[in-house]
C-alpha cells in the first residue's frame, strides 16, 4: 500500500475543492436541521452521540411531523418491502411475453428481493429518503457482505462531498468522519488483526494502551478508477477504486485501505438540481423553512398572548412595592393608599382575537402538509394490498399531485433504485447465484419496471385511457355501428396488466393461447358438420329418399354423414 506523497496530497486538494463547492448549503442545511430534525445532519467530525441537541427551536412540531409522514409515505409508494415494488423485462416486449424468458425474470426478480429482505436496505432506505425530502440530497453506500450479499450504509447530509461527471452524474463521494481505534484495527489490520504496521504511532499507542474508544480521523473517497482495465480482474483495476487513509497520518505514506469496484457503490439521489448545481434543491424541506420559522414565531406570540392574559403584568401604587401580592384565585393582598386612584390592576388590557390567530397557524400548517404532499403520501400508505381499484381511485383523486412527483420519481429511480438493482443483480452474478439465462436472453440487455404502490398509481393514469377506449369500443358495437374487430383484446390485457404490475404466470403464454384456440375451431367446425349431416339425414327421410341417399354414399368413408347412418 506504499504511495507517494503526491497521491496524497491530491486527495487532500480534492478534498479542499469538493468543501468549497458544498460551503454555501451549509448554514441552509443547519437551519433545516435546526427547525425541522436535530437529530439529522453532521456538520463537524466531532458532531457525534450528542445527547445535548434538543428540539429547542421547535415549538410546533406540524413541520417535524410532515416530514415524518412524507418519509413513511415515500419508502411505501416507492419500495416498500411488504409487497413486490419492481420487476425485470427486456428491451424487446414480445421477448418478455415469451414464456420461458418471462419466468427466468421473475426468478432472478425474487432472488433480488431475497436479498433485500435479508440485508438492512429496509433500514436504511427510509432515512435516506427522509435526507433527500428534508435537505434535496441523500446519499447510501452499498459494500459486499459475506453473509448477506450485500450491506448497506446511510450518511447524513455534511459529513460527505459529491461530485458529478460531465453528464451531470455523481460519481464521486468523498467522507470525513472518525472511528475508534479498536473499530480501525479490525477494520484494517490484516493477518487476523497482528499487523497493524498501516495505522498510525497514535491509534497504535491507543491500542498498546487499551484506550479502545479513542477517536481517530478518517478520510474516504469512492471515485473513478484512471488505472481501469476491463479484461484485468484484480482489484486495484477496477472501474472504481475506494481509498481510505488517515489526514494526520504524517509520519508515513501509507493508506489504510485501496479496494476496487465492478460499479460505483453509492447512491446519491437528489430532489432536483439547477444547472450544473452538485446538491439538490427545492425539496419540501427547503419550500417550508420560512413557513416552520413562521409557525414557530406564531405559537410563541399566542402563548405569550395568553400567558398575558392569564397573569398579566399589574401597576399599583408605590405602597404596595414590599407588599407581597398574591397570584391565586381568591387570593388577598393589604396595602395602604386611596383605594379609588391608587388600587393594584393590570398594567394594560389584552383584547387578542386568538380564534384569528389560531387560524392563521391553522393556515400555515396546511401549506406545510401541501408542500410535504401528507395527503398524498397518507393515501399511499393507506392502500389496503394490491387492488388496481385502489391505486385507480388514488390516480383520479390525486392526478395533479401524481404529475408533481413525477420528476422526482425519475430522479430516484434514476439515481438510486435502477443503480441499485443493477449492482445487487451483478453482485448475484459474481456469486454465481443467477440460474442459466435461457438462449433468448443472450447478448440481449435487460431493464427494470416499477410496479410500486406509487409507480402503478402513476401508471394507472394509463389504465384510464385504455377503459375508456374499451368502454368506448363496446358502446360501438352496442349500437350496431362495430363489429369489435379493430379492437385486439389480447394486447389490451397484456397492456392492462403491464400497466398493474400482473405477476407474468397469471397470463396464459400467446402459443398456447393459439393452439387452443385451433383446437375449439376444430371442434366447432366438427360440431357443424355433425349437425349438418344430422338434418340432411332428417330432410333425405322425410321425402322419401332416404333409400337413394344411403346407397349414394360411401359408408367405409371418412364422411359425417355415413358416420351417422353407422350410429343409427
Amino acid at each position: 500500500m506504499l504511495v507517494d506523497t503526491s497521491q496524497r496530497d491530491y486527495y487532500n486538494r480534492r478534498l479542499g475543492q469538493m468543501d468549497t463547492e458544498r460551503s454555501s448549503f451549509i448554514s441552509h442545511w443547519k437551519d433545516l436541521s435546526e427547525h425541522i430534525s436535530p437529530r439529522r445532519g453532521r456538520f463537524d467530525k466531532q458532531d457525534r452521540n450528542k445527547g445535548n441537541r434538543r428540539h429547542k427551536s421547535i415549538i410546533n412540531s406540524k413541520g417535524t411531523q410532515a416530514l415524518s409522514t412524507a418519509r413513511a409515505g415515500l419508502f411505501a409508494g416507492v419500495m416498500s418491502p411488504t409487497r413486490p415494488w419492481f420487476d425485470l423485462a427486456t428491451t424487446d416486449p414480445e421477448l418478455t411475453q415469451f414464456m420461458p424468458v418471462k419466468v427466468w425474470l421473475e426468478g432472478v426478480a425474487r432472488q433480488l428481493r431475497a436479498v433485500f429482505n435479508a440485508s438492512n436496505l429496509y433500514n436504511m432506505a427510509p432515512t435516506m429518503l427522509g435526507e433527500l425530502l428534508l435537505f434535496g440530497t441523500g446519499c447510501m453506500t452499498q459494500v459486499d457482505d459475506d453473509e448477506n450479499l450485500a450491506r448497506f450504509y446511510t450518511h447524513t447530509v455534511g459529513s460527505y462531498h459529491i461530485a458529478q461527471n460531465d453528464k451531470f452524474e455523481v460519481n464521486t463521494v468523498a467522507r470525513q468522519y472518525q472511528m475508534t481505534a479498536e473499530q480501525m484495527a479490525m477494520e484494517f489490520s490484516e493477518d487476523g488483526g497482528k499487523d497493524i504496521s498501516m495505522l498510525s504511532t497514535a491509534v497504535r499507542t491507543a491500542l498498546d494502551r487499551n484506550e479502545l474508544g479513542a477517536w481517530f480521523d478518517v478520510n474516504h473517497f469512492i471515485e473513478p478508477n484512471d488505472e481501469f482495465r476491463r479484461d484485468n480482474p484484480l482489484s486495484k483495476f477496477k472501474k472504481f477504486k475506494s481509498v481510505k487513509y488517515e489526514p494526520g497520518n504524517n509520519e508515513r505514506e501509507m493508506m489504510l485501505s485501496m479496494k476496487g469496484f465492478d460499479e460505483f457503490p453509492a447512491y446519491v439521489p437528489r430532489w432536483a438540481t439547477t444547472g450544473e448545481d452538485v446538491y439538490g434543491t427545492d425539496c419540501p424541506g427547503m419550500v417550508t423553512l420560512g413557513d416552520v420559522r413562521q409557525l414557530q414565531l406564531e405559537e410563541k406570540r399566542k402563548a405569550q398572548a395568553i400567558d398575558k392574559m392569564v397573569n398579566p403584568p399589574l401597576t399599583g401604587p408605590s405602597t404596595v412595592r414590599n407588599v407581597p401580592v398574591s397570584q391565586l384565585p381568591g387570593g388577598l393582598t393589604i396595602y395602604d393608599g386611596d383605594s379609588s386612584r391608587n388600587k393594584l390592576e393590570s398594567l394594560y388590557n389584552m383584547n387578542i382575537n386568538l380564534q384569528d390567530l389560531k387560524e392563521d397557524i391553522m393556515g400555515v400548517e396546511r401549506r406545510i402538509d401541501e408542500a410535504f404532499k401528507v395527503d398524498l403520501f397518507l393515501a399511499i400508505s393507506n392502500m389496503e394490498g394490491i387492488q388496481p381499484r385502489n391505486q385507480l381511485e388514488l390516480s383520479q383523486r390525486d392526478a395533479e399531485r401524481l404529475l408533481q412527483l413525477g420528476p422526482v420519481l425519475e430522479s430516484i429511480q434514476g439515481e438510486f433504485l435502477d443503480p441499485l438493482i443493477s449492482r445487487t443483480f451483478n453482485q448475484l452474478v459474481r456469486a454465481e447465484l443467477v440460474p442459466p439465462a435461457p438462449q433468448e436472453l443472450q447478448d440481449r440487455p435487460l431493464k427494470v419496471e416499477y410496479v410500486s404502490s406509487l409507480a402503478q398509481a402513476q401508471r394507472s393514469i394509463d389504465t384510464q385511457g385504455l377503459d375508456r377506449l374499451t368502454a368506448y369500443t363496446a358502446g360501438l358495437m352496442e349500437a350496431g355501428l362495430s363489429d369489435g374487430k379493430k379492437f385486439n383484446a389480447d394486447i389490451a390485457i397484456e397492456r392492462y396488466a403491464d400497466f398493474l404490475g400482473t405477476p407474468p404466470k397469471i397470463l396464459v403464454d400467446a402459443k398456447v393461447v393459439a393452439e387452443g384456440r385451433a383446437a375449439d375451431e376444430a371442434k366447432q367446425q366438427q360440431a357443424e358438420q355433425l349437425q349438418a349431416a344430422q338434418q340432411g339425414a332428417q330432410a333425405l327421410a322425410s321425402t322419401g329418399q332416404a333409400a337413394q341417399a344411403v346407397g349414394s354414399i360411401d359408408s367405409e368413408g371418412a364422411n359425417p354423414v355415413a358416420d351417422l347412418l353407422k350410429q343409427g
